[in-house]
């Protein structure tokens, strides 16, 4: 259903163009969920940013193609764009999307909002059947449509949120980090909730997130990022049970298991500046298995047939 291919995004900057979002590329079928791993500043947000077209005014670079459905989003006209693709067809919960919410606004008029603007309705009235049904749909009792955000809770708001973004049934719901500000029994909730509509709705999901426990739960696929780029994309099972990038390996290994006593991996360093980027593979200086190779930046190979990393080690895979 989406395809995305060498898409980039570059802000400009008075130290020099940040290389946010360098070269992705990944598919994402319908009723599945993509899960777009990784550390904090690797360019995840912008990702979304970047399918959506929602950019800043010190953009620098903006290139690539996003395909939905084989339509192509990158250079459709922007008016064309917002009328036809933007909530209707791909719609954003965004990060902290639980302080989002007008505090002086019933939670219902802001949901409704959304229809009237992309013309599902022409007065908020008239689009109150698609508020309640989107509120049912997120598990919001009906009576909360005329509360205001200050009467919910920060679950409950992001439950709002989320119903902002489905109220338009739209093919690809994209989540920012939807569970980083929630405690770990609504987190849990969320989750479990995003289950069933995905059950229900056979509605699409990326899903970005930090948190590889949160992603094991949810994931379909798995695209890992760093730096600004892909470095492996494969099903959830295989990333889980055996990845191919080093990154890959050390973050698995970071996370604390029920079932095994072992001591947890750690990575040295930090990530490298994202304005001036190092030449060859950007985890090169963090690597455990770096060699001369590495001073390239790698092309990117297919394993298996079916997984795809960004590493030297898998060169002998090229060809299979």
């Amino acid at each position: 259903m989406l395809r995305v291919e060498d898409l980039r995004l570059y802000f400009r900057t008075s130290q020099g163009p940040v290389q946010a979002v360098d070269g992705v590329n990944f598919e994402l079928q319908r009723g599945r969920t993509l899960v777009v791993a990784g550390e904090s500043g690797c360019g995840k947000s912008s990702l979304a940013r970047a399918i959506l077209r929602l950019l800043p005014r010190n953009v620098h670079t903006y290139s690539g193609q996003v395909y939905l459905d084989g339509l192509e989003l990158v250079r459709m006209p922007e008016e064309r764009f917002r009328r036809e693709v933007r909530w209707r067809r791909v719609s954003l919960v965004p990060q902290a999307a639980q302080n989002a919410l007008n505090p002086i606004l019933r939670v219902g008029d802001q949901v409704a909002e959304t229809v009237v603007i992309h013309g599902k309705a022409r007065t908020y009235a008239a689009a109150r059947p698609l508020v309640e049904e989107a509120f049912r749909l997120v598990g919001l009792p009906l009576d909360f449509v005329d509360r205001y955000p200050f009467e919910l809770s920060g679950g409950m708001r992001q439950r709002v949120a989320l119903a902002q973004a489905l109220v338009l049934r739209p093919d690809l719901v994209i989540l920012d980090e939807p569970t980083s500000a929630l405690d770990v029994l609504t987190q849990a909730a969320l989750l479990n909730l995003l289950k069933t509509i995905k059950w229900e709705t056979g509605m699409s999901f990326l899903f970005i997130t930090h948190d590889l426990a949160t992603a094991s739960e949810l994931a379909d696929e798995v695209a890992l990022m760093y730096a600004g780029q892909v470095v492996e994309w494969s099903s959830a099972r295989q990333f889980f049970t055996g990845p191919l990038h080093p990154y890959a390996r050390a973050l698995v290994g970071s996370v604390p298991t029920l079932r095994e006593d072992r001591p947890l991996a750690s990575i040295p360093g930090r990530p490298p500046s994202l304005i001036r980027p190092p030449v060859g593979c950007r985890f090169a200086d963090r690597c455990p298995a770096r060699f001369d190779r590495c001073a390239m930046d790698p092309p990117g190979f297919w394993v298996d047939g079916d997984r795809w990393v960004k590493c030297w080690l898998w060169e002998e895979t090229r060809g299979r």
